[in-house]
């Protein structure tokens, strides 16, 4: 993974295995790839707290990981994942973080 085009990160695209459907996208650096890889689970590196975190940590709602495909110019990620919990990825309680359309 090319981490130097985007000061350390990498764009993580969140998608369902099953369903196709985009759940979320985030940020790794290559601590969070390691133990997203690790673990199995997706982890990413959060730009505000300046940490890791595990996604569903609190909530229970889980991404387990699937798949993990790297794009042709090696700096984004697509994560096909298969959800745990309610099923419910975004923080607003949300199935995806992609609800909203825009006008």
């Amino acid at each position: 993974m090319d981490f130097d085009k985007f000061h350390g990160l990498v764009p993580a695209v969140v998608q369902d295995e099953e369903s196709g459907e985009v759940l979320m996208v985030g940020f790794m650096n290559a601590e969070a790839l390691e133990r997203t890889k690790a673990t199995g689970f997706v982890t990413f590196f959060s730009r505000t707290r300046n940490t890791l975190w595990t996604k569903g940590e609190t909530s229970g709602n889980r991404l387990a990981v699937e798949r993990l495909l790297v794009d042709c110019d090696d700096d984004t990620l697509l994560v096909k994942v298969r959800r745990l919990g309610d099923g419910n990825v975004c923080h607003t309680g949300e199935r995806t973080c992609f609800f909203r359309e825009l006008a």
